[in-house]
């Protein structure tokens, strides 16, 4: 499922007007075995490829929850498009909705979605990854329940690259070609990190917090220009085909097609954190963007705890293991994290390396994202193509910021 490079694609949603979100109607936590009395009927939304699995935990959840329904349906447009979907009509959409964590905060501002209860906040902090509760953090309130991180990783063909060979960006390129796509900022912005410029501040939440109107960020602009002219590298919007057909021999990709890229290469399959590359003149770690996927509380539904103990209950250990096995996703509770099906798992390693600091920068959720994934795509691409000159990056990093800060 590629909720984060079907986002990167470019966002074409107008900022909703903001409102301030609706009082917390109260949650459970994920140990809670209590329902309330009343009956109720529930809507989730989860994507396509997850309708069949969440269909089973459903299930399961109503057999505890006897008093409780759940109709488990597709997404209108897919959880990338969460925040535009409910804001349709928030009174229509699903009680309980997947979401990816950089739209939170336009869903919270919006008054589309309400925080999670005390006890809920409690446990996600308590028991699950660090990285992943502070994913769905806005403005000191946790909005969701997470389930998933999502970061890219390099995937190769090991007949033809060792493993010494894709640590290295030179290396990579100079024994084989590797596949990847200028036109997305999800996927080429954080070489903005490497060069060492941030994004809304610390914390992914500072408006005047970026710093790529700098050297630092026009190093990164000469890093994307230089690559066109490098031979080991290809510029396409489909890496897995470049894969299939053998044009390639290693991709940037996210743990959402693993399993296609595990059939496309069989016994060669292989997999790593992102090697390093040199901007500025100085050996740095290639960074990516590191995505939480969790499940939100509709701010209207009319059954506020059972939606809560429903997205409690499909974030749990077991739902979160079914949907590793069934779909790859990485888990984020600790008990699950450290089973021997993630545990043994080369991708969940290799993504789970690349959550770490250093390696990768959390999703700001400023609803401002709406505008930079717009914008900041152009940049790259034309740069990389050289149709931005060197005598602009300067001008354009300007632009950029002053659009993402005043939208």
């Amino acid at each position: 499922m590629k909720f984060w490079k079907k986002l990167a694609l470019g966002s074409t949603a107008v900022l909703a007007a903001m409102s301030l979100a609706a009082c917390s109607k109260g949650s459970s936590n994920s140990s809670s075995s209590s329902s309330s009395n009343k009956s109720a009927s529930l809507t989730l939304w989860v994507d396509t490829q997850q309708v069949p699995y969440y269909k089973k935990i459903a299930k399961d959840f109503t057999k505890k929850y006897k008093n409780i329904k759940v109709r488990v349906v597709q997404s209108p447009n897919g959880s990338a498009n969460a925040k535009t979907d409910v804001g349709k009509d928030p009174s229509k959409a699903a009680d309980v909705f997947e979401a990816p964590n950089d739209q939170l905060g336009q869903m919270a501002e919006a008054g589309y979605i309400n925080p999670v209860s005390p006890s809920a906040a409690k446990d996600i902090k308590a028991n699950y990854v660090s990285v992943a509760s502070k994913g769905v953090t806005w403005k000191g309130k946790i909005y969701a329940f997470p389930y998933a991180e999502q970061a890219q990783t390099l995937y190769y063909n090991k007949s033809k690259l060792s493993a010494s060979d894709v640590k290295d960006w030179k290396t990579l390129t100079s024994k084989g070609v590797v596949a990847t796509d200028f036109t997305n900022a999800y996927v080429m912005w954080p070489v903005m990190f490497s060069a060492g410029t941030k994004l809304f501040g610390d914390n992914g939440q500072d408006l005047k917090g970026s710093t790529f109107n700098s050297q630092q960020g026009v190093n990164a602009l000469k890093w994307y220009a230089a690559q066109k002219n490098n031979k080991g590298v290809m510029q396409t919007s489909n890496a897995l085909n470049q894969l299939k057909k053998g044009n390639v021999q290693a991709i940037l990709d996210g743990p959402w097609d693993a399993a296609n890229i595990k059939n496309i290469l069989g016994k060669n399959f292989a997999v790593a954190p992102y090697p390093k590359i040199e901007v500025g003149g100085k050996t740095v770690q290639m960074e990516a963007f590191l995505g939480i996927e969790g499940f939100a509380i509709n701010s209207h539904t009319k059954n506020a705890k059972a939606a809560s103990e429903l997205a409690a209950y499909i974030t749990n250990k077991k739902a979160q293991l079914i949907a590793h096995k069934e779909a790859g996703q990485i888990p984020v509770l600790k008990s699950a994290v450290n089973s021997s099906a993630v545990q043994n798992d080369p991708v969940a390693k290799a993504v789970m390396q690349m959550a770490k600091p250093g390696y990768s920068v959390l999703q700001p959720m400023l609803p401002q994202m709406a505008i930079f994934w717009n914008d900041s795509a152009p940049l790259i691409s034309g740069t990389y193509d050289g149709k931005i000159k060197p005598s602009q990056y300067k001008a354009q990093l300007a632009k950029l910021a002053k659009e993402i800060e005043n939208k």
